[in-house]
């Protein structure tokens, strides 16, 4: 891709054919922005969810945008730093799993153990100015993350949508298998989410598929 001066995007080199293309088209847009002010998460984590390779990618969970909170994002969706006191919505998360397989909630919200085994924590945007949730919404990360969605879309792949914004993205991927739920945001994880078994849904649908399950526990 062309030569970007700051905030270079680094991801696995399997990446490259998704990538490349859309943010050449996109990333003055989203470099503008972020040399506009301070954001979240650091630079060198912007895209962390593309650290894996993409053909390890057989679970997909989408977010809106980072954690606001400065210390507490880290690119991956819903995951925050090693250490850091799981937020609300990871909450109900870790609850949801409880009431699932029986896993105990993590003391802390790092879930790089899930995307160590090929599950892809995406958010539609990847930066958010601190302590204005949604305020990098617009600006040319969409763009990025639909290629990247759309480059996945496969029968083997398990896709967790949850809430309106990650459900609107089911259209990407019409041969994926989807799981939806309302988003696990204390304003809606009770109209749904809970009782939604995702994980061990997910779990079956890749024993069928003659996939290796995911080990939910962290």
């Amino acid at each position: 891709m062309s030569d970007i001066p700051t905030c270079t995007p680094t991801y696995h080199p399997s990446w490259e054919e998704v990538l490349s293309p859309v943010l050449d088209e996109h990333w003055p847009q989203i470099q503008s922005l972020l040399d506009a002010g301070p954001f979240l998460p650091a630079a060198e984590n912007l895209f962390r969810a593309f650290w894996q390779p993409r053909d390890q990618v057989r679970v997909l969970i989408l977010g809106q945008d980072p954690y606001p909170t400065p210390g507490h994002p880290m690119g991956l969706a819903f995951s925050t730093q090693p250490g850091v006191k799981p937020p609300k919505s990871l909450v109900n998360i870790y609850r949801e799993l409880h009431d699932d397989l029986g896993v105990e909630p993590h003391s802390d919200g790092d879930l790089s153990a899930w995307n160590d085994q090929g599950v892809m924590l995406l958010n539609r945007v990847l930066s958010v100015a601190p302590g204005q949730a949604g305020s990098h919404r617009g600006h040319g990360w969409e763009a990025v993350t639909e290629a990247v969605i759309r480059s996945l879309d496969s029968e083997q792949l398990v896709a967790i949508l949850w809430g309106r914004d990650a459900q609107k993205c089911a259209s990407f991927i019409p041969h994926a298998h989807k799981l939806a739920a309302p988003h696990p945001s204390p304003l809606s994880a009770h109209r749904g989410f809970f009782g939604s078994r995702p994980f061990s849904q997910a779990n079956e649908y890749l024993r069928a598929a003659g996939a290796r399950e995911v080990d939910w526990r962290l």
